[in-house]
This record gives C-alpha cells, sequence and structure tokens, in this order.
C-alpha cells in the first residue's frame, strides 16, 4: 500500500519530527505548576479543597448542567451513574460492543448484565436504529418499566458511548428510551467539549459522565465527572462517591453504601488548569483535522470526520481501512516506522468475561472492529 508510506511521511512532517510520534501525550502549557504549588502550599492535597469545588463549577458551566461531581475516574463515575438511574443486581443495561472495556465493566460493577446493541458505521456509537428494533421485538413496557421478553430481566438503564469524541444520534436515542421508560447515562468520557445540535454530549441524558485519564483531551493523570440537569441525583452522587457520609462537624456516620471514589484536590488543582486550555485544545485539534482531512481526500483510505449538525473534539482521529488484512498491515508499517496507531476495541462480546452476553446481530461493529486504525491526534 503506497499510501502508507506516504501517510508516514505526512504525520512526520506534521508532528515536525522522525523520532517515535505517540497516539495522544497530554500538553502542560498553562497554569498546572501554578495551581499544583498552590495546592501543596494549602496543605489540602487530599480529598477536599479550593481546587475541587472550582473543578465541580467549571464542569457545570462546560457542559451547561445544573450540577457536577468530581471523582476519581471515569469508570466508577459510570458505576455510580448507574445505580443513580436505578441498575440493580440482575437488571440489563443496553449499550454498544464496539467501546472501550469499562464502559461494560462499570455495568458489571453493579451486578448488572450488558446487552450489546450494534452501532451505526458513521458515528461509530449507539444505533438509534438497532436499539429501536431490538425494543420493538424483544421490549415490554410493565408499570415499573420495561423488561426483556426473552429474559424476563428488567432493562433498567441504556448507555451509549460517544465514540473518539464522535457524538452518537443521542436525541433519537433519548426519545426511544423515554417512549420505553428506559433511562439514559451517557458514556461521554471521550468526548469533553464535544457538541450535538448546540448542546454539550453528557447533558442529554440523566446522567453523564467524563474521563480526565493521561490521555483524554485534557488530563488531570487520573480524574473523572458526573454530571447532571437533576441536582437531586447530582447531590446524591456527591454523597455516594464520598463514602455516604452524613454532614457532621465531628460524627461519623454512615447511612448506605456508600464509595471513596473522591477526586483529590491535587489532581483537580491540575484538571482545572488543563480546563483554562480546553477551547485552545480543541481548535488545535480541529485544525489537525482538517490537515488530515485534505491528506487523505485524494487517499485510498478514508478519515473520518464529524457528522453533521455535530462539534467533535477530535479527541482521538482515526481512519478506515479498506478491509482486516489493510488494517493490520497499516498497523505494522505504521509502527515499524515509529508512529504510534492503534486498532479500534476488540469488540466485548468478544472477551471471555462477557461472551455469554445477549447481543443483536453486530453487523456495523464487526464492520468497523476489522477497518478502523487510529492515528496520532496530540494537540501540536
Amino acid at each position: 500500500m503506497i499510501a502508507v508510506q506516504k501517510t508516514i511521511s505526512f504525520i512526520q512532517d506534521t508532528f515536525n519530527t522522525k523520532e517515535f510520534i505517540p497516539l495522544h501525550e497530554p500538553r502542560f502549557q498553562g497554569n498546572e505548576k501554578k495551581y499544583l504549588n498552590n495546592t501543596i502550599d494549602s496543605t489540602f492535597v487530599s480529598s477536599v479543597g479550593a481546587y475541587v469545588d472550582k473543578f465541580e463549577a467549571m464542569m457545570q458551566e462546560i457542559t451547561t448542567t445544573e450540577k457536577a461531581v468530581a471523582v476519581v475516574n471515569g469508570t466508577s463515575g459510570i458505576q455510580v451513574a448507574l445505580r443513580l438511574v436505578g441498575v440493580n443486581k440482575g437488571d440489563e443495561v443496553l449499550t454498544q460492543a464496539l467501546t472501550f472495556v469499562a464502559t461494560a465493566n462499570a455495568i458489571a460493577y453493579n451486578a448488572a448484565k450488558p446487552v450489546f446493541i450494534d452501532v451505526d458505521r458513521d458515528t461509530m456509537g449507539l444505533s438509534p436504529k438497532a436499539l429501536n428494533d431490538f425494543l420493538d421485538e424483544f421490549g415490554e413496557l410493565r408499570e415499573d418499566g420495561c423488561y426483556n421478553k426473552k429474559t424476563g430481566n428488567k432493562i433498567a438503564a441504556c448507555l451509549p458511548m460517544h465514540t473518539f469524541g464522535f457524538p452518537v444520534r443521542i436525541d433519537e436515542i433519548v426519545k426511544i428510551c423515554t417512549n420505553w421508560k428506559i433511562p439514559v447515562v451517557e458514556d461521554a468520557a471521550e468526548s469533553l467539549g464535544s457538541e450535538f445540535k448546540g448542546k454539550s454530549t453528557g447533558s442529554f441524558g440523566k446522567v453523564g459522565v467524563f474521563s480526565f485519564n493521561g490521555n483524554k483531551i485534557v488530563t488531570c493523570g487520573g480524574g473523572g465527572a458526573i454530571v447532571s440537569n437533576n441536582i437531586e441525583l447530582g447531590e446524591k452522587a456527591k454523597y455516594l462517591t464520598t463514602t455516604a457520609k452524613k454532614p457532621h462537624s465531628y460524627e461519623y456516620y454512615h447511612d448506605e453504601l456508600g464509595y471513596n471514589y473522591r477526586m483529590p484536590n491535587l489532581n483537580a488543582a491540575l484538571a482545572c488548569a488543563q480546563l483554562e486550555n480546553l477551547q485552545s485544545f480543541i481548535k488545535n485539534k480541529r485544525e489537525l483535522a482538517e490537515n488530515y482531512a485534505y491528506f487523505f481526500k485524494d487517499q485510498d483510505i478514508r478519515f473520518r470526520t464529524e457528522m453533521p449538525n455535530t462539534t467533535a473534539n477530535y479527541w482521538l482521529m482515526c481512519v478506515e481501512l479498506e478491509n482486516k488484512k489493510q488494517r493490520d498491515l497499516f498497523l505494522k508499517e505504521t509502527n515499524d516506522a515509529g508512529v504510534m496507531t492503534r486498532p479500534i476495541w476488540q469488540l466485548m462480546y468478544k472477551l471471555p468475561i462477557y461472551r455469554d452476553c445477549f447481543k443483536d446481530g453486530q453487523e456495523n461493529a464487526e464492520f468497523l472492529e476489522d477497518r478502523i486504525v487510529n492515528i496520532p491526534s496530540s494537540v501540536r
């Protein structure tokens, strides 16, 4: 494939190096050191502090939601979000198999069962049509919610994921789920700064969750955020993630099972400094995406771009190869040349822990699994 060598040269020129080019590395070019030093000087480096409060306020503003809660990572955020909307042991959660394993794991942490619904090829996220078809065939409305006619289990939530920062058709998903009395939790771990029809991802469902892992568009090493327009749910999220401790000046009383999922003030300080640069990072990444799109338009490799009515943060940029054989060749040649690329995730039901989960046909997910490759996407 001549296009692979051309692609390698273009990426090396774009990042101005022939040394190793990572897939996505963080950029620290603002107030990170200043805020970290402030935190150390304050001695509040653990789970309470001014930067935790500031981070939550910034996330409310960025996502235009009523309540944001800082947590230790995105996975724990999803676990708690599912509990907030009523997911219990033995329930089912509709989600996508084309996702990072944390999406499915968060369901399992609630002793619930993932049900894998196919994705759309263009968004790479949960397909409204596949969701609707599945519910038409297997859904049964009862007084207390929706049930799976085949398994008898309650369908307690729907968990779409905005793949690589490209928004799914979230309005259609929410509409379908509302009709079936199924609450929606958005896995927005990868989509901070992305918008659907002018509205932030994470703000459409009952609850949304973001990640601040080291490879995300902004990072605090680890970390996550739960957001909601339902203040009661948001306050419950704060309560559960801070060990479910009743407020008191000195007594320790916990009235239900909570979690120690608190984001340390030290991490929050780093997150605040990174959030101050979010829009400039997105602008830089969108310019990189434009350069990639222009380069690939004359190649035999397709560069994936945002859908109409969406604004993608282009967290991880990706290309589509003609088939698995060409995908594997592309992966080998780029990585051998020191240009880090990676395939999309292996589908969840192909992993031993989720092999027996209920699923639909997965035609689009399998198509994408064989063809999609992430390419270097760092802010330059």
